[in-house]
């Protein structure tokens, strides 16, 4: 199949988001809400903004926007809608029907990269999970939209089911996955507690989502886990040993990527995963600098630690892609949360030499 041909079969979305007060915030969100719908194989066609002071209950942007989008569907020959916020069963219901395509929310989406991108058995079961209370929840309002598609974004992996069982044995599946996540969660404890109890001390990679975390870890212990330019590339935790120039030895982790709006029901179907960060020694909380919105991702990066209870940790911040930033870049980059920032670009090597005496001298520190 030749790339042309591909890109023709790509399925085409308008973006659709809600201008509360800041209009740039809400398109810069919807410019991530494209990199996730590109991640997913998916095209973007153009946005869509409306200005509310809080999302309609019934249609999410108002009926009349709504016939206007009808109106930009047709002409433009969208495949559907993607909103970017997370809808309720009403608003899916009600806009399907006014606007005769599928609509999806930005919850479905993630979702859908996650099924996709989950390689090991927990984290197929975890996506599952999340995406069987999610569909749960919004029966009634998907069973309109997505029953207009046989397939595609938003159907995709070990969750997929058709939307007409009833709750009963959606819950079934629910309590069955819940059952075999304890399972593995138990041998995960197991596993963390035999590396706390030890003398080497551990590393969690935290950060946003595309920071650069997989980069790092396979600059750092030659892991080769899978990196790429793209939103989720990677979601399964590895850890790996990484011995420093000074003969130290860390374990470091890779953690699933942070993000804007990340729905609930991933944060407690990942809850294990995420608390890698929990039992580790320090954390290295990568940044791409390069990135315009770096001051709001490192907002939700902490905003998402404090969820998970995670606090009071030694942080060691990396600010990323320097490499990417104008040669007259001079705004200062910091990270108030930090115990020390360090300025690199990992996929060149730059920077890393400070890495490595920041983990040194937090070694130290720690093992007094």
């Amino acid at each position: 199949m030749s790339e042309k041909y591909t890109e023709q079969e790509k399925e085409k979305y308008i973006l659709v988001g809600i201008a509360e007060k800041d209009e740039e915030e809400a398109y810069s969100s919807l410019d991530e809400l494209s990199d996730l719908l590109d991640t997913a194989g998916g095209e973007a066609l153009f946005q869509f903004i409306q200005k509310r002071q809080h999302p309609d209950p019934a249609t999410y942007i108002g009926k009349g926007k709504a016939e206007e989008l009808r109106e930009l569907i047709d002409m433009h020959e969208a495949d559907g809608i993607i909103c970017d916020d997370e809808l309720s069963p009403a608003q899916i219901r009600n806009l399907s029907q006014i606007l005769d395509t599928k609509v999806i929310d930005r919850t479905i989406l993630i979702l859908d990269i996650f099924a996709a991108h989950a390689m090991t058995n927990e984290g197929k079961l975890q996506v599952e999970m999340a995406q069987q209370k999610y569909r749960l929840s919004h029966l009634q309002g998907l069973g309109v939209s997505l029953s207009r598609q046989g397939g595609g974004i938003g159907t995709r992996g070990p969750g997929e089911t058709k939307l007409e069982t009833d709750r009963r044995r959606i819950k079934t599946r629910i309590a069955s996955l819940n059952n075999q996540i304890q399972h593995l969660s138990r041998m995960r404890e197991n596993t963390r507690k035999r590396r706390v109890n030890g003398t080497t001390p551990i590393a969690a990679i935290i950060g946003y989502t595309n920071a650069g975390k997989s980069t790092l870890l396979n600059r750092l212990t030659e892991a080769e886990v899978y990196a790429d330019d793209k939103l989720f590339a990677t979601l399964d935790p590895t850890t790996r040993k990484c011995r420093l120039p000074d003969g130290t030895q860390y374990l470091l982790t890779d953690t699933v990527g942070f993000i804007n709006k990340l729905p609930h029901n991933l944060i407690d179907a990942f809850r294990s995963t995420l608390e890698e960060a929990k039992y580790a020694d320090i954390l290295i909380h990568v940044v791409d600098a390069s990135d315009p919105a770096r001051d709001m991702h490192i907002k939700i990066v902490y905003d998402t630690l404090r969820e998970l209870g995670i606090e009071g940790k030694p942080i060691v911040t990396v600010f990323n892609k320097m490499d990417k930033l104008p040669a007259d870049h001079n705004e200062k980059l910091y990270d108030t949360h930090a115990d020390s920032c360090i300025l690199a670009s990992v996929k060149n090597g730059t920077g890393l030499d400070k890495l490595f005496e920041a983990l040194a001298d937090a070694t130290i520190e720690g093992y007094r």
